[in-house]
């Protein structure tokens, strides 16, 4: 349960402490779900203290952090070709991905993190997780 804006950003920040280079993680959720406000939280967590919007337009955006971090957003994917100009497969090798909309994807890696944010009926989010094997005790973050 994520009762607040501030409760998903803690969340978001303890598992920064667990990224690593090549780590992708899969941000499922309806608009408002709190997508955006998980991705502030993890980069508040790795120590970047800028304005953290979602890069909807710009679709990527590449932060400088320890791992660098590439925040996508997919909402305005139409095409498949679309994808593979952004380069994601390659970032992976040295950066960790967090991205907004991953269902327009063609596929998910298999060692992808996948976390589900659902508004229920209160306003309350709530987040589930599909926790591949190669996140072994990094979810849920301690």
């Amino acid at each position: 349960m994520l009762p607040d804006e501030g409760t998903t950003e803690r969340l978001g920040a303890a598992l920064a402490a667990q990224l690593r280079a090549g780590d992708a993680v899969a941000l499922f959720g309806t608009l408002g779900a709190g997508k955006t406000t998980f991705a502030r939280g993890v980069l508040r967590g790795l120590g970047f203290a800028g304005d953290v919007a979602s890069p909807t337009f710009p679709i990527v955006q590449v932060y400088e952090t320890q791992p660098p971090l590439w925040h996508v957003d997919l909402y305005r994917i139409e095409h498949e070709e679309e994808l593979q100009e952004l380069g994601l497969e390659e970032a992976r090798l040295d950066a960790a991905l967090l991205i907004e909309w991953p269902e327009r994807l063609p596929r998910l890696w298999p060692n992808m993190l996948r976390l589900n944010l659902d508004i229920r009926p209160d306003g309350a989010r709530a987040l589930t997780a599909e926790v591949p094997p190669a996140w072994g005790g990094r979810w849920p973050p301690p």
